[in-house]
């Protein structure tokens, strides 16, 4: 019996706005260390690369210096404060649950890919209530790998058990496209996601302007891009 095609999703910023909390948790920290909170328009340039990077972010752009002991100190207070609540000023790009389910009556498997930890994860797709949805969810520390490794990818494919021959990973950010682009899978990205540029600077092989455009996105992504060198 032949693996199934599947499409790999990042989370935050690409099938949910996540920013609202995760500013919020970031603002707690930056308050109780006395310094002032920062406004949810800086999110673009500051979320997406992780905990830690936000956190030193956060220092940076408020001008105080930051140690490493400090900062795995504040980094581990910041995800006890997330798992409190991942999930209550967020929600899921429109169109998603449709996409989901017109993937899923194609025929594709459908996995979670996400630089996010898994706990977090799990919480937030549980809030939602699409766990289910998903043949596999890999977080930050499910492997010993994470994006852009391209390992981190290939393996929650082969957790979903399915074919990575006919794979797209859709994403929002460079670390997505670099991390599709190393496994030889092509990439869909969004563009109102968690990037400092333009998502179109970046190349990606794909990109879609509302969640209704994805299943003919991916339907081209398997069938019309040539296999990278």
């Amino acid at each position: 019996m032949s693996l199934p095609p599947i499409v790999v999703f990042d989370l935050d910023g690409t099938l949910a706005e996540t920013a609202p909390d995760i500013m919020r948790v970031l603002n707690v920290i930056l308050v109780r260390e006395g310094l002032p909170a920062l406004p949810l328009e800086r999110a673009r340039e500051l979320v997406g690369a992780g905990a830690r990077a936000l956190i030193e972010r956060g220092f940076k752009v408020s001008g105080r210096p930051l140690g490493a002991e400090t900062l795995e100190r504040l980094f581990e207070d910041f995800l006890d404060i997330y798992a409190e609540d991942v999930a209550s000023n967020s929600h899921l790009f429109e169109g998603v649950l449709e996409a989901l389910d017109a993937l899923a009556g194609e025929g594709y498997a459908l996995a979670v890919c996400t630089n996010k930890p898994i706990r977090h994860t799990r919480l937030i797709l549980d809030h939602f209530g699409i766990s289910g949805r998903f043949a596999a969810v890999a977080g930050r520390d499910s492997f010993p790998v994470f994006k852009p490794d391209p390992r981190h990818l290939t393996l929650t494919i082969e957790a979903a058990k399915a074919d990575p021959a006919r794979a797209v990973m859709i994403g929002d950010s460079r670390t997505d496209i670099a991390t599709a682009r190393a496994a030889n899978i092509p990439s869909i990205c969004v563009p109102f996601g968690y990037t400092d540029v333009p998502i179109e600077t970046l190349e990606p092989d794909f990109i879609i302007q509302h969640f209704d455009e994805l299943p003919k996105a991916v339907d081209r992504a398997l069938n019309l891009v040539p296999a990278r060198p």
